[in-house]
């Protein structure tokens, strides 16, 4: 069964049911799970995408939106006003499942991750009640929403801080062959050291073994012309694209949303560093066969990100220098286990180097995975606020922290 909530009222309707029927709960946004968890068999889909009201106060800076909007909605309600929070990096992304689990995005290294940046989150809890958070009230809940995603409730409406961006951007990014990818590598990760808070580094390689690095600023353009400059240490590419845009098309620029449609499977590390041996196992991808060898890429952090105190949240792993991702697409189920299994090689060969998981990138980890995205001390802490919200671990189609009375 699906229930389309389109008010508070209808989500707290929804669970209470769930509850008295004793069925399993979804809660789907975005649509981004590639294992599913917002589908529950033989049970209750909580579908919030009817919940996309926005509001902005260009005044004090604020933006109330509703927990089944997509980042998109609010990008261009704020951008009206050349304002902006920490998004991620698809406009078709859940605000709500982004949010979150911290909330990745082209201005964290200037403002802090999505979750650094609520104020306040609205919630309903496994007994149908209403609830707030902020750092007054229900302060437990908010460290915990702050990172520890869909684990405590659902969040109806969340106000976030936003900040004078401006509206415009610029994307730069240069290409290398294979054999060439090594020593520009070595050069862009020197570079990302001395980095303006205004770029975020990106580095990407395909499954044409192609090597695209680069960087994404969010600011006036004129002021990344040193940084351009500083590319040429890379060394020649065989292609160049720099290309200023607004921050809207900014966000749409990765948009795809024909890959719902496609068979996926992905894995991650944070890297607090990034060595030699580091970057020639993140271009060989751990593969033998060039055929097989998965898509691999790197985002830095750091930044406004390092400087929240690690406690201030429950995310974790603020001292990342780069999140690692590979992953496959694909339309046959026949090929299924060949391309899985180059993903897992692909991350195995990065592991040696890792140090811990952005929770938005697990995918079928389970209680590993968990215990790789917090640290021992948060994911107490977050045990004794599920326990608190959700004792009988009724929202647990998600990254689950199950309850002590589990």
């Amino acid at each position: 069964m699906i229930i389309r909530a389109a008010s508070v009222e209808d989500v707290v309707a929804a669970v209470r049911t769930a509850r008295e029927l004793d069925l399993e709960i979804g809660v789907r946004c975005g649509g981004h799970s590639s294992i599913g968890l917002a589908v529950p068999e033989d049970g209750l889909m909580i579908d919030l995408t009817p919940l996309t009201g926005v509001r902005v106060d260009p005044a004090r800076r604020r933006a109330w939106i509703q927990g089944g909007a997509l980042l998109g909605v609010l990008d261009r309600a704020a951008q009206r006003y050349g304002l902006a929070t920490t998004a991620g990096n698809v406009s078709h992304t859940g605000v709500g499942g982004l949010t979150l689990g911290g909330g990745m995005g082209w201005l964290a290294r200037q403002y802090g991750l999505a979750c650094d940046n609520v104020v306040s989150y609205t919630m309903v809890t496994a007994d149908g009640e209403v609830v707030r958070a902020s750092r007054t009230e229900r302060p437990d809940l908010f460290w915990g929403l702050r990172g520890g995603g869909g684990n405590f409730g659902i969040v109806t409406e969340f106000e976030f801080r936003l900040h004078p961006v401006g509206t415009r951007t610029l994307v730069a990014e240069y290409t290398f062959p294979l054999d060439k990818a090594i020593p520009a590598l070595k050069a862009w990760r020197d570079l990302n050291a001395e980095a303006p808070r205004e770029a975020t580094f990106t580095a990407g390689i395909g499954r044409d073994n192609q090597a695209t690095l680069g960087f994404v600023w969010v600011g006036d353009p004129q002021r990344a012309s040193r940084l351009l400059h500083g590319f040429q240490a890379l060394g020649r590419p065989a292609a160049t694209h720099v290309a200023e845009m607004s921050y809207v098309d900014l966000q749409c620029r990765e948009d795809t949303v024909e890959r719902h449609s496609l068979r996926r499977y992905s894995k991650g590390h944070y890297l607090q560093q990034f060595p030699d041996a580091a970057i020639e196992a993140f271009v060989h991808r751990g593969a033998s066969d060039d055929e097989f060898r998965p898509s691999v890429g790197l985002q830095a952090y750091g930044g406004a990100i390092a400087d929240v105190p690690d406690e201030d949240a429950a995310f974790s792993h603020r001292a990342t220098l780069f999140e690692f991702g590979t992953g496959t697409n694909r339309t046959d189920p026949a090929d299924d286990e060949i391309r899985i299994a180059a993903a897992r090689r692909s991350a195995a060969a990065m592991a040696p180097f890792a140090h811990g998981v952005y929770v938005n990138a697990l995918s079928d980890e389970g209680a590993e995975g968990v215990h790789r995205a917090y640290s021992p001390d948060k994911l107490t802490r977050l045990v004794a606020l599920k326990d608190t919200y959700d004792p009988h671990n009724v929202f647990h189609h998600n990254q689950n922290i199950q309850p002590s009375t589990r």
